[in-house]
């Protein structure tokens, strides 16, 4: 056995692919005994560029420009091919960035709504024949039907309720609170008849100002709106907590 060095080298490199036509950077990994035409082979599966418009640059792992692979019949380990290194792939048949990623440039399928109608394989047509959502006209009619009935009921509350009022607030999953009435009427925040309030306590969302508009006067946090059947008027003193006791 001779004194000599043996140089074992691996039998696969790891490299970084960048192209002209793609802003993305991927990884692949190669074996070195592969030819230079094989590799463009490989490559136009992944970057797309066909391989006989494809020039190769390589490039070291901190991304300086070391030499083309412009040699078709040479092995890619007979160049200084090492793991991380980065092969830039360059293609000439006419392709350009974005081709395969902007979406701007697909031609879109666009059907009208008349064509659509007529369609029984979609699902506005399960829809009409199962009378699912709006296509239940019975069903529409009676939700409608509702929501009136419950507006009447809500405009009723509304006009037995006057600006002074002691009122008592009661909402489902919220505690019951007491306040003053300040309000009554429309809105431009939401249809329909709403009654503003200033709380005895600092258990409101504003003050007295909704979306830029003042409807009432109160201190931040002591407003509320709410709507007319939340809210019962009558005797109800504002509570004594004793901030007047030594």
């Amino acid at each position: 056995m001779d004194g000599g060095v043996v140089l074992v080298t691996n039998p696969t490199v790891n490299v970084r692919l960048t192209s002209t036509i793609s802003s993305f950077e991927v990884q692949r990994r190669f074996n070195r005994g592969i030819s230079i035409a094989e590799l463009k082979g490989k490559l136009e599966m992944v970057v797309g560029a066909p391989a006989t418009g494809m020039d190769l640059e390589l490039f070291s792992v901190a991304d300086k420009f070391l030499q083309k692979l412009d040699d078709n019949e040479a092995l890619l380990g007979s160049y200084p091919v090492d793991d991380d290194c980065r092969i830039h792939v360059i293609d000439r048949s006419g392709s350009q960035m974005g081709e395969f990623t902007d979406v701007s440039k697909v031609e879109k399928f666009e059907l009208s709504d008349t064509a659509y109608d007529k369609r029984t394989d979609t699902a506005r047509s399960f829809m009409k024949k199962h009378r699912v959502g709006h296509f239940n006209e019975e069903e529409m009619a009676k939700k409608k039907a509702e929501l009136a009935a419950r507006e009447e009921e809500q405009k009723a509350a509304a006009e037995a309720i006057s600006v002074g009022n002691r009122c008592k607030v009661q909402v489902p999953g919220q505690p019951t609170k007491l306040g003053t009435v300040m309000y009554v009427g429309t809105t431009d925040f939401k249809p329909g008849c709403w009654v503003g309030v200033k709380y005895d306590e600092p258990l409101g969302k504003h003050d007295g100002t909704v979306e830029g508009k003042r409807y009432f006067e109160c201190e931040n946090k002591y407003g509320g709106f709410l709507k007319p059947l939340s809210v019962t008027v009558g005797d109800f003193p504002e509570e004594d907590y004793g901030l007047d006791e030594m």
